[in-house]
């Protein structure tokens, strides 16, 4: 068989001579879960697209797929497989499937995917003029950070534990591609980011500014102010923001203090709906950009935050273009960055489950089940499944994010499903038709899904169709699952959290671009 090179990139804690690189090949790195005992060795070759409905293939005897381990276990980035993300899924599905089935849930990451989501942005109308800060806390992954950073990306980062996981990438930027976004920090992290030369840093209240003045006097201050939000799936401004009519004030104290502030920033909220709401915030930051300008300052920064979502991001950047254009022409010399997160990362990442128990819904139960769903439909479930991840899990998005997430069947009675479901993924919102149908599936039952632990809130879809004739060991996948997932995992009851395949997305002019770039910063570091 035909092997795949696997590509390792470990972060190193200290110099390295060049007798002994970070970048030379290393061996799989072992987790506590089962999945990370699989192959090390993936054929691309094999080409196992969606099939018809055939046995799975027998796993291989001697090998395993590459598998980053938790960062947390190791300060390894990533062991890197070279082919199409199903593919991955496919072939870690056959390989856990035998004697001693695997029933640990997994992730498989695209990085090709990263890629495409960043040359999105930087083609849109905004693209030229915009710096992306990636929000770090949507999605922590070392080897998303490394290849954005490759990229000549920055970061928005919310605390010093994030700043310090960014300035130990092995291509860790400078501390003034970063912005320390959090307008209410710990003392103690001012300091840190003072003493790792993080000095761009925001604010909203009277107290910050004291702060900033005993520990980080010379601190690029950026006042965040409110914007209306209400449009968005997590109201930001409910917790953060200083109202524009209080702007005038909080200049006057920084003035009076002496102070250094750079520009203003906003938030939309995080999942914005409505691209009305950009043109809203910039009119209102150029109100306060007008009040600094009284206070004695010379604004030359505006950061537009984040909150950007696929399926407006076209109109969206279109009506910042406007507002920008009319309110902060290119002439103006004001330097404009943003924040995204999901927009980068959601679609990049797949989330295989497998059904570890399941059960007739009994009459009652199901009548219950009815009153309890959110209006998802007035029938109620006909089989109940249990799967390896739930909400305390991978799927704290639906709690935390309010992220709908779609299911789509990975096997079906143990056997290859017949067809692919539908990339991008679909969006955030409901679907009139579940995935399964839009697929070609006709014969389908409604399902309830529920997560492994024993909560009964742990409840991952109400009610959503299914393909008949899946069974305990099947496998269901989940698309769109990169923000807001892996970095607020919990292992509650003793359930791991799932583990992270990577790949770099097969034989595409994106994967091989992505290779390139990997590849190109590990032979620098190997001279």
């Amino acid at each position: 068989m035909t092997s795949t090179t696997i590509r390792t990139y470990m972060a190193p804690a200290a110099p390295v001579s060049t007798q002994q690189s970070p970048w030379a090949e290393q061996q799989p790195l072992q987790s506590r879960s089962t999945v990370s005992n699989l192959v090390k060795t993936l054929d691309p070759a094999a080409q196992i697209p969606y099939i018809p409905e055939v046995a799975l293939p027998t796993p291989p005897t001697t090998a395993t797929p590459s598998i980053i381990s938790n960062s947390e276990e190791h300060p390894a980035l990533a062991p890197v497989a070279d082919i199409p993300v199903h593919q991955l899924v496919q072939q870690t599905i056959a390989a856990s499937t035998g004697v001693d089935i695997d029933e640990s849930a997994f992730f498989a990451a695209d990085l090709s995917a990263v890629y495409q989501a960043v040359q999105m942005w930087r083609a849109s109308p905004i693209g030229p003029r915009v710096e992306i800060f990636y929000a770090v806390k949507c999605n922590p992954s070392p080897a998303v950070l490394h290849l954005l950073s490759l990229m000549g990306t920055s970061f928005d980062c919310a605390s010093s534990s994030e700043i310090n996981q960014v300035l130990s990438l092995p291509s860790a930027p400078s501390g003034d591609r970063i912005i320390f976004a959090n307008p209410c920090k710990p003392a103690s992290f001012i300091r840190t980011a003072a003493q790792r030369g993080v000095s761009m840093m925001t604010f909203d209240n009277v107290d910050e500014l004291y702060k900033v003045k005993r520990i980080c006097p010379n601190a690029k201050l950026v006042l965040r102010m409110l914007t209306d939000d209400s449009k968005s799936l997590c109201r930001l401004g409910l917790k953060f923001g200083a109202p524009v009519d209080s702007c005038p004030g909080l200049l006057k104290v920084a003035r009076q203090l002496g102070l250094n502030v750079v520009g203003v920033s906003f938030h939309v909220g995080s999942g914005c709906k409505d691209p009305m709401q950009f043109a809203d915030a910039v009119w209102r930051a150029r109100k306060v950009f007008d009040m600094g300008k009284e206070a004695g300052y010379d604004f030359d920064l505006l950061d537009i935050g984040g909150g950007f979502e696929r399926e407006t991001f076209a109109e969206m950047t279109q009506v910042l273009k406007d507002s920008f254009d009319l309110y902060f022409p290119e002439d103006s010399g004001v330097r404009i960055i943003a924040e995204p997160g999901r927009f980068l990362v959601s679609s990049a990442f797949t989330l295989a489950t497998s059904i570890i128990a399941s059960r007739r819904a009994p009459k009652a139960e199901a009548s219950q089940q009815a009153q309890a769903a959110t209006q998802e439909d007035t029938k109620s479930a006909d089989v109940m499944y249990y799967i390896n991840d739930g909400v305390y899990g991978s799927f704290n998005c639906i709690m935390f994010d309010h992220q709908i997430v779609h299911p789509h069947p990975l096997t079906i009675s143990h056997k290859l499903a017949t067809a692919a479901p539908p990339y991008p993924p679909p969006p955030n919102v409901q679907l009139e038709v579940d995935l399964p149908v839009q697929m070609g599936y006709k014969d389908v039952e409604k399902v309830s899904v529920w997560g492994p632990t024993c909560d009964s809130i742990d409840c991952v879809r109400q009610l959503v169709d299914l393909p008949k004739g899946m069974d305990v060991g099947d496998w269901i996948g989940w698309g769109e699952m990169g923000a807001y997932t892996l970095c607020a995992a919990s292992t509650f009851n003793g359930f791991d959290r799932s583990p992270v395949l990577w790949t770099t997305g097969g034989d595409t002019e994106d994967a091989r671009v992505v290779r390139a770039i990997l590849d190109s910063f590990a032979a620098t570091c190997l001279r």
